[in-house]
């Protein structure tokens, strides 16, 4: 393969990294409305636990098990990010 090639490959990853991120994303959008129904917190360290070592136990590499949590760990911070910003602005008659 060229680098072109691979590169092209690299693309068409990172738009399907882009569609899956923004659907998870939605998906924690409809848990934070109903954790907020129930009156339950948006961060839940258990939960993130268990994300963290089935990732790892599910990695196949090149990335080291480190590297997976860190992503994951961005990934959920974006999320419990974006659940604050829409409480919040629900809160705020938004």
């Amino acid at each position: 393969m060229t680098i072109d090639q691979i590169r092209e490959n690299i693309d068409r990853l990172d738009g399907e990294l882009l569609r899956i991120f923004n659907e998870r994303a939605q998906l924690a959008l409809e848990i934070g409305k109903i954790k907020k129904q129930r009156g339950l917190p948006v961060y839940d360290p258990s939960r993130e636990k268990k994300i963290f070592m089935r990732m790892t136990q599910e990695n196949p590499g090149p990335l080291d098990d480190e590297a997976i949590v860190r992503l994951f760990e961005r990934v959920i911070d974006e999320s419990r990010r974006l659940e604050r910003i829409r409480t919040e602005g629900d809160a705020a008659g938004h």
